[in-house]
């Protein structure tokens, strides 16, 4: 039997500056502070936005989450604590690891229904923002990358809300495996077959298009 999966932090956050480096400064969402409750509409939670539009956030991307049981390994590697939802997620929760987690899979958080879209795609904002210019690196190389989802339902997320599990997709196709495909960009045969999972960000689908074109160019040749 599986484990029951909890909220750890609720946050949210709007884009403003942030200062990193010597002197240098961008536009980001990435700080988020923690809320009790939140409504959550399909193109997410109130209250929070992005600053990069092209890679982040939309209709398949309204809610980021992350698995709480990574941060014991990244502080312990960094040697550091790390700051609430410090990969800018929405929610920080237990018990929902990329290995156990199945693009189109349907969560009832709350009085909202979510369903998975994609792993996330870490980008350096994540290493200026925690002041670790390794943790992008890692996030890459394990796979822990947190992941995205979609809104099926509206409604109130609550601090203290239970996640509840609607629908495993039938595909079984885990967000650990997709990264690990996606990260590795070798194998055209495990692209096809998670570009099949109806579920799957739009995003991802046309990437891995692009990806399976150009590996079966190489072929070819």
């Amino acid at each position: 039997m599986e484990s029951s999966a909890f909220i750890h932090t609720l946050a949210i956050g709007m884009p403003k500056e942030l200062q990193y480096g010597k002197g240098r400064s961008m536009v980001t969402g990435i700080e988020k502070q923690a809320v009790s409750q939140v409504y959550l509409t399909v193109d997410g939670f109130k209250g929070n936005d992005v600053a990069d539009k092209k890679h982040h956030g939309g209709p398949d991307r309204a809610v980021c989450l992350y698995p709480l049981e990574h941060y014991t390994q990244w502080e312990q590697e960094l040697g550091k604590a790390l700051p609430t939802a410090a990969f800018g997620e929405n929610l920080t929760v237990t018990n929902m690891r990329e290995a156990d987690v199945c693009i189109g899979d349907v969560y009832k958080i709350g009085d909202a229904v979510i369903q998975i879209t994609q792993g996330r795609i870490p980008c350096s904002t994540i290493d200026k923002y925690t002041e670790a210019n390794t943790l992008l690196k890692r996030m890459i190389e394990t796979g822990y990358t947190g992941f995205l989802a979609r809104v099926l339902q509206e409604g109130i997320v609550y601090s203290d809300s239970k996640i509840e599990i609607v629908e495993k997709h039938p595909a079984r196709i885990s967000v650990l495996h997709c990264n690990e495909v996606y990260f590795k960009n070798e194998d055209a045969l495990a692209m096809t077959r998670i570009q099949a999972v109806d579920a799957l960000a739009e995003d991802w689908k046309q990437k891995l298009e692009k990806r399976i074109q150009l590996l079966q160019s190489r072929v070819e040749r």
